[in-house]
């Protein structure tokens, strides 16, 4: 029994307005008639929506200059250096998270982030390299002599003699960071002359050298480890904005993913919507109640409509592989590019406003970790300062060597036979200029350059970063506001569908015509949920900007702040 061609075209008109109320989840609070249900807010937003109509927003600022919002969140924390996150897997094997599980997943497993938590860890060595300098230093000689020689008696004349000793000489030297060289040893000879009879000198000696000019101080000879320091904060901060940049690409590849999703569910309605149209008007045409050209345009309309669905399907294929290799998820390596990903969120319109953009700039200037990265420069080049400054200097060192010596036949006695009247003493000043010094002075002139350019780099990036973040801002703005205009036109789209469906029915429209307002109310749908997930890309790319995204995620990392005058000092 065949269904009369008006009971089913009342049947494709209900079962496409039924179909609108989906797509409508995305205009999330802009004013539409139809309810948004099973739409999920993101992590960011969940406070403020949860806050008490007209309660008091500064609560939730944090202090000292922090994220606008992030006071507030109850969001698990977890950590860029010590990783920790679950995974969710369904029966299936495929890969069910949040977005934030995504964003923890990607934390531990990412394989980018798991390389680049290492470099913290390499640089900190060099801060031990550099302190090897001032380690006590133990030195050991041992050697023998055998010397066959003439000699001159007291007669005048020639004699043939031979002698032969054993040297011996330990002791410790160590170089302080006032510039000094202290040095402790002992000495010990024994020797034969050929006359049966040995002779044994012990001797036990101190010597310290001090720098009265170049190299005198803790601020030059301190410099290597000072910069050393600066590099391991440098390395943290890399770390961190890499952390940032992470997590903000994988939220966005989630809500491309979101995205793709929708799209082909959109599609593949549309589809389903053009079936039963053609079906329908295939009957009418068997009727010779409408021409067989009408068939035709309606034909044509569903292959332009499953044309659209494999493309659709091309896009969430894509979005799904670049998101398995930021989550990385653990199992066998092979298998994990065949699981699929089940985003458990919908794209949905945070509730809170954006914050005034100048909280947002004064966040950032605090907390970019590419900012930060030039103020350490800055104080590098003041170390460095410090450093060439001294080269200019002559060296001048005033040195002491005071020693004390035995004599006898056997080594115990040496060590016995020591008295006041046995000792040596040695001390004066030692001077040293090269005419013309250009190397000092070339190194210092570099130097003085260095620390004027890092000066101004660290103005110019404070000048980016105020075009970043009020650029993102103003791009999170607008695709806040494009929301609202998006889902009105999609509500006249789904108006201006109905009402073709009803001239249709009527026998006062096309086919053709039909198929044109289904194809819009399809691109202002496509369109709305865009402009949703554009919203949301914005977002996370705005507090990416700031230097905030880790914050606001519940993530710990070093490099929070900015550094402190002479971050080198600890």
């Amino acid at each position: 029994m065949r269904m009369p061609w008006r009971s089913g075209l009342a049947c494709v008109a209900g079962g496409l307005l039924a179909a609108l109320a989906p797509a409508s989840c995305a205009a999330l609070k802009s004013g539409l008639a139809l309810p948004c249900v099973g739409s999920a807010r993101p992590a960011e937003a969940q406070a403020a929506a949860e806050r008490p109509a007209g309660a008091d927003r500064s609560a939730e600022q944090p202090p000292r200059g922090g994220p606008p919002g992030a006071a507030g969140q109850e969001t698990p924390r977890a950590s860029a250096g010590a990783p920790g996150g679950s995974v969710g897997a369904s029966a299936d094997g495929a890969v069910e998270v949040t977005v934030q599980d995504a964003v923890l997943m990607a934390i531990e497993h990412n394989q980018e982030l798991v390389v680049q938590r290492m470099t913290p860890a390499v640089v900190r060595t060099f801060e031990q390299e550099a302190r090897g300098v001032f380690d006590p230093v133990l030195l050991g000689t041992f050697g023998y002599e055998r010397e066959r020689a003439e000699g001159l008696s007291s007669r005048g004349r020639l004699f043939e003699f031979s002698s032969h000793s054993l040297v011996g000489e330990v002791g410790v030297t160590r170089f302080l960071p006032t510039g000094t060289t202290v040095g402790l040893g002992a000495t010990t000879e024994i020797a034969d002359a050929g006359t049966g009879r040995q002779l044994v000198q012990s001797r036990l000696g101190l010597t310290v050298t001090q720098a009265l000019l170049r190299g005198f101080g803790t601020g030059v000879n301190l410099a290597n480890i000072r910069q050393a320091r600066l590099d391991t904060l440098a390395s943290e901060y890399e770390l961190r904005g890499f952390s940032e940049a992470v997590v903000a690409l994988v939220e966005q590849t989630c809500w491309d993913y979101v995205l793709a999703e929708r799209q082909l569910e959109i599609y593949r309605q549309s589809v389903a919507l053009a079936e039963e149209q053609a079906n329908v008007i295939r009957e009418r045409a068997r009727a010779g109640t409408i021409p067989a050209t009408d068939l035709t345009a309606a034909e044509s309309e569903l292959a332009f409509r499953r044309q659209d669905i494999v493309d659709a399907g091309s896009d969430r294929e894509k979005a799904r592989i670049r998101l398995l290799r930021l989550l990385n998820p653990p199992g066998d390596a092979g298998g994990v590019w065949n699981r699929q990903v089940r985003l458990l969120e919908k794209a949905a319109l945070p509730d809170a406003p954006l914050d005034d953009v100048e909280s947002h700039v004064q966040v950032a200037l605090r907390m970019r970790p590419d900012l930060n990265q030039a103020r350490l420069a800055l104080q590098r080049g003041d170390l460095r300062l410090v450093e060439t400054r001294g080269g200019l200097l002559p060296r001048m060192d005033l040195f002491i060597t005071l020693g004390r010596s035995g004599y006898a036949e056997s080594f115990s006695g040496s060590l016995k036979n020591q008295d006041d009247h046995r000792y040596d003493l040695l001390f004066g000043v030692s001077a040293e200029y090269p005419l013309g010094n250009h190397q000092a002075r070339a190194a210092h002139e570099r130097a003085t350059v260095s620390r004027r350019q890092a000066e101004e780099a660290v103005r110019n990036l404070e000048n980016l970063v105020q075009v970043d973040v009020r650029t993102a801002h103003v791009e999170a703005g607008r695709a806040r506001d494009k929301v609202a205009a998006v889902a009105a036109t999609r509500k006249l789209d789904e108006d201006k569908l109905r009402i073709e469906m009803e001239k249709f029915l009527a026998g006062r429209s096309s086919s053709f015509q039909v198929a044109r307002a289904q194809r819009d109310l399809v691109r202002s749908q496509i369109a709305e949920v865009t402009t949703v997930v554009e919203h949301l890309k914005a977002l996370v790319d705005l507090y990416r900007l700031e230097g905030s995204l880790l914050e606001r995620r519940g993530i710990s990392a070093p490099g929070a702040g900015p550094p402190k005058e002479q971050a080198y000092r600890r």
